[in-house]
């Protein structure tokens, strides 16, 4: 999950991660659905239904172009919102070697955010980018994705982090 404007190094070591990997790589993305079926088999939700959260999720897609092409034409965005709970599978994301992101007021982070698209399969996760990474290595990658030097080197790290 990249967090922080990359520099000219990070730049470089991504696009030798794109060469090492592009011919290797075959499309394999999930759709939207499965990756909220994949979030709701492992992890207790809380559904947030906060009409402006998600007319914010929609927005990321539709004035987003690589997003948004990710849309069948004619085809809306299908936002939906969660907290990931600190309970089951989820606590882990809340253990304190495990909270790499503070609250904007530099506290613990109290609850974990996860917006998806159902329609583009766009998600953002805010609280937690070992869960970030989960979903990037979940999801996979399609044809537009693999000629995208930073997608994919995003894509391998999650994997590599997952040992996937």
């Amino acid at each position: 999950m990249i967090t922080k404007k990359p520099t000219p190094e990070i730049l470089t070591e991504w696009k030798n991660i794109f060469e090492q990997y592009k011919d290797l790589l075959q499309p394999n993305r999930k759709s939207g659905t499965e990756l909220l079926d994949y979030l709701q088999s492992n992890y207790s939700l809380t559904e947030i239904t906060d009409e402006e959260i998600l007319s914010v999720i929609s927005e990321n897609v539709s004035r987003n172009d690589f997003f948004a092409e990710k849309l069948s034409s004619g085809q809306l965005p299908l936002p939906k919102a969660f907290y990931l709970e600190n309970v089951g599978n989820g606590h882990k994301f809340y253990l304190s070697e495990n909270q790499d992101q503070l609250d904007l007021w530099g506290g613990e982070i109290t609850k974990i955010f996860v917006g998806i698209d159902l329609s583009s399969g766009f998600y953002l996760v805010e609280g937690s980018t070992m869960l970030g990474d989960e979903l990037r290595a979940f999801q996979g990658v399609d044809e537009k994705d693999l000629e995208n030097y930073v997608v994919v080197a995003d894509y391998i790290r999650a994997l590599q982090r997952f040992d996937k």
